[in-house]
């Protein structure tokens, strides 16, 4: 009898899966550690139950969709607004500090620049997933924190699109004027439609109602707003999960599409399960082996650089510094968007194997531990969200 090559793998992955998720649920780590370690098992690095790059490439890129159109249906258009200043100046100083203090990492490790400016896109850039499962697993999503830690995320997702254009620009072949050309438009469109959300108090989908009361074309319209707008921004060179962070911001304000969360709940756990065992999967055992100090140091330094770079940020723009260090931490760790950026650079020949095994590993492993140090902030800051901001200055 004949049995589907796919099939073993597939049960592999959920059995993987669910008995590490069983075992981390036991000790209070939150699901996203189990599939990275899952990953890191069955990949072709562990006992190699999956090792086409291809396909685990593939993978890892419908999650990410997935994710990024859930990601803006949490958006809340009103509390973007709200904190604009946050939202713009906290990006700009974020970044340009980390970009500075990568600058100083570089020099000891003699990358070039085009090398430190790409590390310090993708080091400013933090887990979206990671943070919003915390945020909600903890009933803090509501708080000031949570909303300012929202805010910051937001910002750095909008601000993929000049990111990637920037990475382009690095690569050694010569650059299309055409493809620039379609980037730039590509991002002016992305930009419209946020600010036609932003500035609406209620987008009216056409098909909206129709579908109330159809489930099954439920799911299929659902699945065309989050793949349709993501194929759009793909095919004018920029990110497909920006196009699908963006539909997923115009779903957040439309009417009567509460459906929408229902109809995809199921695809965006097996999807962002399947972005995250992807990663997994990247990681070089026998590298992070050969390099254990090296690795350990760098996780360190840019888990507590993050924290103090972002509580700076924050505390700056008003919250008090309980607050601000909360927020800081639950910023702290390389989030899902740097491999985008650092899948660009290997591909344009900016970043060596070498360099791009480091990345990886620093991304994974700061992922896996980000619950954990987040954890120790909030027990050592002692409840920061019973501690009131200073009136004289208005909370960001």
């Amino acid at each position: 009898m004949h049995i589907d090559p796919a099939l073993p793998i597939i049960v592999g992955v959920i059995v993987a899966v669910l008995l590490i998720g069983i075992v981390l649920r036991a000790v209070g780590q939150p699901q996203i550690v189990g599939y990275l370690i899952a990953g890191l098992i069955i990949g072709p690095h562990g006992i190699g139950l999956l090792e086409d790059q291809d396909l685990i490439s593939r993978i890892g890129g419908i999650g990410l969709i997935v994710l990024l159109f859930f990601v803006g249906m949490e958006a809340s258009p009103g509390a973007l607004l709200s904190r604009w200043r946050l939202a713009i100046f906290g990006l700009l100083l974020q970044v340009g500090a980390t970009i500075g203090v990568i600058w100083l990492i570089g020099y000891f490790f003699d990358w070039s620049w085009q090398l430190i400016v790409l590390f310090g896109f993708a080091i400013s850039l933090s887990s979206t997933a990671v943070v919003l499962k915390l945020l909600k697993d903890w009933n803090e999503l509501d708080t000031q924190t949570g909303q300012n830690a929202l805010v910051v995320l937001l910002a750095q997702d909008v601000a993929l699109a000049p990111m990637i254009i920037t990475i382009n620009l690095f690569g050694g072949g010569a650059i299309s004027t055409t493809e620039l050309a379609l980037q730039l438009i590509g991002a002016l469109v992305l930009v419209g439609i946020a600010v036609w959300v932003f500035t609406r108090p209620h987008v009216r989908l056409p098909f909206a109602k129709k579908l109330k009361e159809d489930h099954e074309l439920q799911v299929f319209a659902a699945l065309l707003l989050c793949f349709g707008l993501a194929l759009f921004s793909g095919e004018l060179g920029l990110s497909t999960a920006l196009g699908a962070f963006i539909a997923g911001l115009v779903v957040s304000s439309a009417r009567e599409t509460d459906w929408v969360h229902h109809s995809l709940e199921p695809f965006r756990v097996v999807f962002v399960a399947a972005f995250f065992v992807s990663v997994g999967m990247l990681i070089n055992i026998d590298y992070v082996l050969a390099n254990p100090l090296k690795l350990a140091l760098l996780v360190f330094v840019i888990l507590v650089i993050n924290t103090l770079l972002n509580a700076g940020i924050l505390r700056l723009l008003g919250s008090s510094w309980r607050r601000a260090t909360y927020a800081g931490a639950l910023l702290s760790q390389i989030g899902e968007f740097s491999f985008i950026l650092i899948a660009l650079a290997r591909s344009g020949d900016i970043m060596g194997e070498a360099d791009y095994q480091l990345f990886v590993a620093l991304t994974a492993i700061s992922l896996a531990l980000s619950p954990a140090w987040i954890g120790l902030c909030k027990v050592l800051l002692r409840h920061p969200e019973g501690q009131p901001d200073n009136p004289r200055i208005p909370e960001a």
